[in-house]
């Protein structure tokens, strides 16, 4: 196995305890922990520099920043995300924007006098759409529960959620809309998904329900969103990713007050790394077992994750 940067002694143990060998990335190197999200050009040179490696760990959930290296590996590298890894933070975080959002803290925040005016309302016994079933959805929807929400879940698949009400699939996203008064975003980031939101979806929603994005900023179309925001066609929206990314200083959703912005760290490098750790333990042992199956989170190169 080769380690890629100098926070590796956390993953390094990972793999010595799992029986693999920490080692130079050469012509030697079978496995790779890569946990660099930013650098899709280094990973393309690694793998350039040790043609045999047949495994990569890639660091996040989210791999539309590697698409194009998976896409043209894939035929001879197995690569494994950490998706579900991080499910309970990245969910948390989902819960803290919902319940933010609903009870208008994001005005509250900016405030610099006493409101006289009432606003906010409770989650319990809300419409919550959700969209994705993987790890930090199903996280949610359990986080959720005890608010006796009724929930909808929008996936590729119409396959049963553990805890859903009800599951649709895609194409049936703009009809579970109007009813909505929390729309959560979770799903993956992939060709067919960018822009999942726009003029149309923003339309069909109530006027005060909330979005809630913890996925990929793709996902929505941003001029979108500040247009639905500012004429009122939602409520608010709580936003850990957005598009662009980082958000530019200036940009107008910072002056939005139905907005609640965080900077993309709905998981923190300490909550994620002994989650991440523990993937590439796993991963190491499924590796070195070398029947071609026991990984967890393993990428699908045609679906994009």
């Amino acid at each position: 196995m080769a380690p890629t940067t100098s926070s590796a002694s956390l993953h390094e143990s990972a793999v010595t305890s799992a029986g693999g060998t920490v080692g130079p990335l050469d012509a030697e190197a079978r496995g790779l922990v890569w946990l660099d999200p930013r650098d899709p050009a280094g990973l393309s040179d690694a793998l350039e520099s040790a043609p045999g490696v047949g495994w990569v760990q890639l660091p996040f959930a989210g791999v539309d920043a590697f698409a194009s290296l998976i896409q043209s590996h894939g035929d001879r590298v197995l690569f494994t995300s950490a998706k579900g890894a991080y499910a309970e933070p990245v969910a948390e975080h989902a819960l803290a924007l919902t319940l933010g959002t609903l009870r208008v803290l994001q005005k509250r925040a900016r405030a610099r006098s006493w409101a006289t005016e009432p606003e906010g309302v409770s989650l319990y016994g809300r419409n919550v759409v959700v969209i994705g079933a993987g790890g930090i959805a199903q996280e949610y929807i359990r986080l959720t529960a005890p608010f006796e929400v009724s929930v909808t879940v929008v996936r590729r698949s119409s396959s049963p959620v553990d805890g859903a009400d009800r599951t649709v699939t895609t194409d049936q996203l703009d009809e579970v809309l109007p009813d909505a008064d929390v729309v959560t975003i979770a799903a993956a980031m992939t060709s067919g998904t960018a822009k999942l939101f726009g003029p149309a979806q923003f339309a069909l929603m109530k006027p005060s329900a909330r979005l809630v994005n913890i996925a990929r900023g793709g996902l929505v179309d941003t001029d979108a969103l500040v247009d639905a925001l500012r004429d009122g066609s939602i409520g608010a929206a709580g936003l850990d990713v957005t598009d662009p990314e980082p958000l530019p200083d200036g940009h107008p959703l910072w002056d939005e007050p139905g907005a609640i912005i965080t900077p993309h760290q709905a998981d923190t490098p300490e909550m994620v790394a002994p989650l991440l750790a523990e993937r590439v333990r796993l991963n190491t042992a499924a590796f070195l077992g070398g029947a071609g199956s026991g990984f967890v989170g393993v990428v699908d190169p045609v679906a994009g994750y």
